[in-house]
């Protein structure tokens, strides 16, 4: 008799650019932090260009002329800015519309639900909160320890934990760097058109397939 359970199965999604748009926050704490330095503020395409790194490395490729000192003194001044608009009143990171239905279906099927993420454990954890999403995810992989993308250790590290292996496993994000961290890991991974990173990007890095919005990526997922 076949089994009637299915096989169990780990989505692991980006945060910002996948499930949240952070894009105002991140290009504005970037640029307090730049000119709290008395630097040039970098233009908002260079900042979405570089989301999806591990922050003191987004900083290091923002201002490359800097020294690890004036790399130091801008990652501090982000996260003051950060923490400080974080307090302010408004929805500054909103879910991307259909995220939430999508998150639901993808658990009554079976799904284990994962993130993979630049942010910070902290910062990740005020998302969620603030979203009602607390507690629905198995593993939760920052930017704040480890190696960061593209390298494969967020997503080896989500499998150790939640005890898949990497054929049990999708990466679902907006950017190169969480298409080529699928592919070092041998993880399929599914490239979303509404991020930060162009779909023709995506699909060089790797990306197995592109979802155009949450019910497109419930589809794809349904035929994985």
């Amino acid at each position: 008799m076949a089994e009637s359970r299915a096989t169990p199965r780990l989505a692991v999604f980006d945060c910002d650019g996948t499930l949240v748009d952070s894009q105002r926050v991140i290009v504005g704490c970037m640029r307090a932090a730049f000119a709290g330095e008395g630097l040039v503020a970098p233009k908002a395409e260079c900042v979405r260009r570089v989301v999806g790194l591990p922050l003191a490395e987004c900083v290091a490729r923002l201002a490359p002329g800097g020294d690890a000192a004036a790399h130091a003194r801008l990652v501090d001044a982000y996260k003051e800015a950060f923490y400080a608009l974080r307090r302010e009143e408004g929805d500054h990171e909103p879910l991307y519309q259909g995220c939430l239905a999508a998150l639901d279906a993808l658990e009554a099927r079976g799904w284990i639900l994962g993130i993979a993420t630049g942010k910070g454990r902290r910062g990740l954890l005020a998302v969620l909160e603030r979203h009602g999403l607390a507690g629905r995810f198995a593993t939760m992989q920052t930017g704040d320890v480890g190696p960061g993308k593209p390298h494969p250790a967020m997503l080896e590290r989500a499998l150790a934990e939640t005890g898949m292996d990497a054929a049990q496993a999708v990466m679902i994000g907006d950017t190169s760097f969480d298409m080529l961290m699928a592919r070092s890991a041998g993880v399929r991974g599914i490239g979303v058109a509404w991020g930060y990173h162009a779909p023709e990007e995506l699909e060089a890095a790797g990306a197995d397939a592109l979802a155009s919005d949450y019910a497109h990526l419930v589809d794809l997922l349904a035929r994985a």
